[in-house]
């Protein structure tokens, strides 16, 4: 007995999926056989992005949205449906680390802050999600993934609006699996641990790298492509039974961040 994770046949939607952590999902569930669309605020990295994939012999479009816009998450949607024949997949990472990391105290952020951070880690990612779910209630299922944080399972000091905004999502997850199920719709939380994104590398020096490698129990930061891996296993019918879970891919740094490494 042989066995595979494939997506043959299936239409995948990626958001946020220009670069880092999105578009290395993007590359994975193309290799596993989806037609991917492929969106990002920057028309130039979404078609890099498609261009990488069907390089090597996949298919993909670019879907370019600002999803801050009205409609603009509706249209994706459509877009993905008209274009590639369906949503039997929707991997929501869409997102934002607050500016220069958000390393400040809470007492000291602002209106501005508490709405652009929650309005884009929580209330466009749901809104995402809403669309999505009309459509694969009207297909007969499919399978809604959002990329949250493991900052979720920790208090989080100095980072507390944008933790607070993705563990929102790890709870909107529980609710939205119990009333999409009977549709045939799982609903799934990704949490990934510090994962060296362009992001980071720029917000993060080489001293706070290493103490976030000696903190964890294996000793490493996550991979890209570990975090793409789960993806592809998590949308998969392999994983068919699971709905309504929170899957955290920390290298273990859950378990022993803050003790003092060996």
């Amino acid at each position: 007995m042989s066995i595979s994770i494939e997506h043959m046949g299936k239409v995948a939607l990626v958001t946020g999926a220009g670069a880092g952590i999105g578009r290395e999902i993007a590359l994975w569930l193309a290799e596993a056989g989806a037609k991917v669309a492929v969106n990002d605020i920057r028309n130039e990295h979404a078609d890099a992005v498609v261009a990488e994939i069907t390089a090597s012999g996949g298919e993909a479009i670019a879907v370019v949205a600002d999803c801050r816009e009205d409609d603009a998450i509706d249209e994706m949607v459509a877009t993905t449906v008209a274009k590639l024949g369906g949503l039997d997949i929707a991997v929501n990472n869409i997102g934002m680390l607050p500016p220069g990391r958000g390393l400040k105290p809470f007492v000291d952020y602002r209106g501005d802050d508490w709405r652009d951070i929650t309005d884009q880690n929580f209330t466009l990612a749901a809104l995402c999600g809403r669309a999505e779910a009309e459509v694969m209630q009207a297909q007969g299922g499919g399978v809604i993934l959002f990329v949250t944080s493991g900052e979720t399972t920790r208090p989080s000091p100095y980072n507390s609006i944008y933790a607070a905004s993705k563990a929102a999502l790890n709870h909107l997850v529980t609710s939205m699996a119990v009333e999409l199920g009977p549709d045939g719709i799982r609903v799934l939380a990704m949490a990934p641990g510090t994962t060296l994104t362009e992001t980071v590398a720029a917000a993060f020096d080489e001293d706070r790298i290493a103490q976030i490698v000696a903190s964890t129990p294996l000793r490493r930061m996550v991979e890209h492509d570990e975090l793409a891996r789960l993806a592809v296993f998590l949308t998969s019918d392999l994983a068919r039974c699971i709905t309504g879970q929170f899957i955290l891919a920390d290298a273990g740094a859950f378990l022993s961040r803050n003790r003092p490494s060996n």
